[in-house]
């Protein structure tokens, strides 16, 4: 590897310490012209330290990619478990709550052992045979097209059915929240389906690890404007916690 100039190593450490760095910013800080930053970043990521994104770069790619969901399960085994129990907090008898698709959905379904009387509508087959061992939950199976990728339904018949219902909450897992963006999966036919779940739930409750911070699916859902509650890791960024507090999204932290 080349030698990196003092600016380059400074970089990096606000980058490391932050998450993510600002051109502006980072010119007020250095007192150098916007072309000098983004030529530091372009070389910086050309070193495989960093990654560009508009306005600035991050530690991570800011674009989020579809996975198989068995590769899902071994990504983050911890910090899911713990988001996942976090998540039971907002769940009461009688509730009616829709459970979306993911792996944290998994994790949560596996934890309502014990917990209803309770109706669960879910778009996820997987959480939908996890719940068949607890006898004090009605499930709601939607129907449709089948994504193997993600063992769950889509598509337009589990759309009709879905504006059949009103639920008190929304657990929904994503691949990406970003801050002007808002929040967004992979695939644009669930993004569809995530939307009119939303409009039929009276709370959303975001629960995604921090990795889906400052990241953007291909999907879009909604603007965070429309999310009540995010459940997630210790290892968020105070930096990013404060933004997401201050548009008025309740943050608990797993």
């Amino acid at each position: 590897m080349e030698k990196l100039l003092s600016r380059h190593n400074d970089i990096l450490k606000e980058l490391n310490e932050k998450g993510y760095v600002l051109v502006q910013e980072l010119c007020e800080k250095f007192n150098v012209s916007s072309v000098t930053i983004r030529k530091d970043l372009n070389y910086l990521e050309s070193l495989g330290l960093l990654f560009r994104n508009h306005g600035g770069a991050s530690k991570h790619m800011s674009y989020a990619y579809e996975k198989n969901v068995d590769e899902k399960e071994n990504i983050n085994v911890e910090a899911k478990q713990k988001i996942a129990r976090a998540s039971l907090s907002f769940i009461h008898e009688n509730d009616c709550i829709i459970l979306a698709s993911g792996t944290t959905m998994h994790y949560l379904a596996r934890m309502l052992v014990g917990f209803g009387p309770l109706t669960v509508l879910t778009s996820s087959l997987r959480v939908a045979i996890e719940l068949c061992n607890n006898p004090n939950i009605n499930i709601i199976q939607l129907g449709g097209e089948v994504r193997k990728s993600s063992t769950s339904i889509v598509g337009s018949i589990s759309e009709s059915i879905l504006k059949q219902f009103s639920c008190n909450k929304l657990f929904l897992g994503v691949d990406g929240i970003d801050m002007e963006f808002g929040i967004s999966t992979s695939n644009a036919a669930e993004a569809h389906l995530n939307q009119l779940m939303i409009e039929c739930s009276d709370k959303v409750v975001i629960v995604a690890d921090s990795s889906k911070l400052n990241r953007k699916g291909f999907g879009k859902i909604t603007s965070l404007d429309k999310i009540d509650s995010l459940v997630t890791d210790d290892n968020i960024q105070d930096e990013d916690k404060r933004k997401l507090e201050e548009i008025g999204i309740n943050v608990i932290v797993g």
